[in-house]
């Protein structure tokens, strides 16, 4: 269940990413945030 949250919050953070809506609010940021928290599941899988 987690996972599907996860996943889910992922897509829309990379849609509004790639529509602008992060750099117009100043939050790119989240993208680097969600980078760093796949980094160790590649790491450990």
């Amino acid at each position: 269940m987690l996972f599907i949250l996860y996943y889910v919050i992922a897509i829309v953070v990379l849609v509004m990413h790639f529509a602008g809506v992060l750099a117009r609010y100043n939050a790119d940021w989240l993208v680097l945030v969600l980078a760093a928290t796949v980094f160790p599941a590649v790491i450990y899988l």
